[in-house]
């Protein structure tokens, strides 16, 4: 009977445990995470922000970011394992003058993201990228 209880009492303290560690896991990577500033040859200002919102995972250029002045910014981000995923237009009909998509929300079927790039997908050009020092998502 003895033993059972300590079992017991051992058993709930391993799951306590767990939990915890689940717990903070999930914690570290709710938070936002900034990356380096951009660096390329039409790219060079700013930064982007990771950030979790409704349970989805953004990505927000900062206000001093410049948008080329090319024929068709994207947003491209890379993951750990080198994978490039080509997403929306910087600047679309939508956003007028100096207006453009400051902010994404990344697909599902990116699994995290340890660079951003601004890629010309007319001239197929890198125009600068920010790395974040760990992948995040």
């Amino acid at each position: 009977m003895k033993m059972s209880r300590i079992l017991q009492a051992m058993v709930v303290a391993l799951v306590v445990t767990a939990l915890g560690v689940a717990a903070s896991g999930s914690f570290a990577q709710s938070g936002s995470h900034t990356s380096s500033q951009f660096q390329g040859p039409k790219a060079n200002k700013g930064t982007v922000t990771h950030s979790t919102k409704d349970g989805k995972s953004v990505l927000t250029l900062s206000d001093d970011f410049v948008v080329p002045d090319t024929p068709d910014p994207h947003w491209q981000v890379v993951d750990s394992d080198g994978s490039v995923y080509l997403l929306d237009k910087l600047k679309t009909k939508a956003f007028i003058g100096t207006n453009y998509k400051k902010e994404i929300v990344l697909p599902s079927y990116v699994k995290n993201v340890k660079k951003v790039v601004i890629w010309c997908a007319f001239a197929e050009v890198n125009l600068g990228e920010a790395s974040f020092s760990s992948p995040v998502m």
